[in-house]
């Protein structure tokens, strides 16, 4: 089965304004890199939808949806802290980047492809219930999950976010439902302050949390090591009907945000390990969302590197004669 790909224009029309790090100019380059690639042919392009609001509201407060449109819509220039700066557009773009993971989770739970990779813009991991956060105005990933649990009855799904910075709001959504198990991996301390390794999470959901803290400087090898040893063993233990991965690429070493050391090829590696777990647990099935990554000479790269795993996985394996 083919990969599926969510793209749209419309996603260069939030505009957060000069010199602000989430800029529609991380959409354009991550575009141009991919159409010179021959294999983008081969992918399954989709569309995207708005989210129902019924979705969005499955993971945020009315009062803090209500906020939002109205901020946007009366052309203020910022939402709830100064790093989400906003336009008149951006309500509705990220009700489009909400949804359109959606999209491709029907394909995936419907059989019609096997993976596949959602560009949107605003990224979603540090919304929280009530508020915008770290560029963030709607927690697409935590919008996804909640879909496919919901529309689709799935019992077991997690969340892989390889983002530099912790999902404080995807966790805080989570840390209660046994579920969902949410892992991730990010610069430690360092924005926005959560993601210990002593968060695990709460009542019935104790244990759901993986948090890996790095350092700065941490490179590929620190990444591998806590794959592992701690992010492989837990899922294996958790065995999950879905994996779902915050894609941001920010940690990559030329990224100007964070002080992370990975390499481009980081990302091929993260990637083929979650495939195996897919292929393993969830009938390879994987969705993943755009989140951070902030260099434009090599996001396009990065995310290149992912999607090419993810087009090649359940290839039958070459061997030599």
């Amino acid at each position: 089965m083919a990969t599926g790909f969510v793209f749209d224009p419309k996603f260069l029309e939030h505009d957060t304004g000069p010199g602000h790090p989430e800029r529609p100019e991380r959409a354009s380059a991550i575009i141009s890199h991919l159409e010179q690639l021959p294999w983008m042919k081969d992918l399954r392009r989709f569309s995207p939808r708005p989210a129902d609001l019924c979705w969005i509201r499955s993971i945020h407060s009315g009062a803090y949806v209500r906020r939002a449109k109205a901020a946007c819509k009366s052309g203020l220039p910022y939402l709830d802290s100064m790093d989400v700066a906003i336009s008149p557009q951006s309500y509705d773009v990220a009700l489009l980047g909400a949804g359109a993971p959606l999209v491709l989770a029907d394909a995936v739970i419907g059989g019609e492809i096997r993976n596949g990779f959602a560009l949107v813009r605003p990224p979603g991991h540090h919304a929280e219930n009530d508020g915008a956060l770290g560029f963030c105005l709607f927690n697409n990933i935590a919008v996804l999950a909640r879909y496919l649990q919901q529309q689709y009855g799935l019992d077991k799904i997690a969340i892989v976010d390889w983002d530099v910075h912790h999902g404080n709001g995807t966790q805080h959504t989570f840390e209660a439902d046994p579920s969902v198990m949410y892992v991730s991996t990010h610069q430690y301390p360092f924005y926005p302050g959560t993601g210990a390794a002593s968060e695990r999470g709460e009542g019935r959901g104790k244990g759901s949390v993986v948090n890996c803290p790095m350092p700065a400087g941490a490179s590929d090898f620190a990444y591998e090591r806590a794959f592992t040893e701690r992010i492989v063993p837990a899922l294996e233990a958790f065995a999950p009907e879905v994996v779902l991965i915050s894609a941001g690429f920010d940690a990559h070493r030329d990224d100007p945000l964070a002080e992370i050391e990975l390499s481009s090829s980081a990302f091929a590696w993260m990637s083929r390990e979650l495939i195996a777990i897919a292929d393993r647990y969830a009938g390879g099935r994987i969705i993943s969302v755009l989140e951070g990554g902030y260099n434009l000479s090599r996001i396009g790269e990065c995310v290149a590197a992912h999607l090419d795993e993810l087009r090649r996985a359940g290839e039958p394996a070459v061997t030599a004669a």
